[in-house]
């Protein structure tokens, strides 16, 4: 299984970015699906999440701002980010719990590869 993640880069404070992440590989189904960030010189932190069936967790700093997504049939989860800050700049981590086995129940779970994102003042 791998975890593709996509549409990081570099845009001005007050700009949107959306970033991608499709699962490819041996799937039988994906339960939680979410987005993490890491800033230099600080700890990985959970963005938002979003379940099998469509509940989304935030965290504050991005509540009202930061939109996840997902399509299921694509296997793909999305982050609309809007209202950019500064703050918000760090590399950014998909981040799924995936079914490979038809004949049993467990999930592993995998990163994606991150994507940067870098907010300018």
């Amino acid at each position: 299984v791998q975890l593709q993640a996509s549409g990081g880069g570099l845009v001005q404070a007050g700009g949107s970015l959306r970033l991608s992440c499709a699962a490819s590989g041996r799937i039988v189904s994906i339960n939680d699906m979410g987005w993490y960030r890491q800033a230099p010189g600080k700890q990985r932190e959970l963005v938002a999440s979003i379940t099998r069936g469509g509940t989304t967790n935030y965290a504050d700093s991005v509540k009202g701002r930061f939109t996840i997504s997902r399509d299921s049939a694509k296997n793909t989860v999305y982050l609309q980010m809007n209202s950019l800050k500064p703050e918000d700049t760090a590399v950014y981590y998909c981040n799924a719990d995936i079914r490979q086995n038809l004949f049993r129940a467990d999930f592993r779970n995998y990163w994606g590869q991150g994507t940067q994102v870098t907010v300018s003042s």
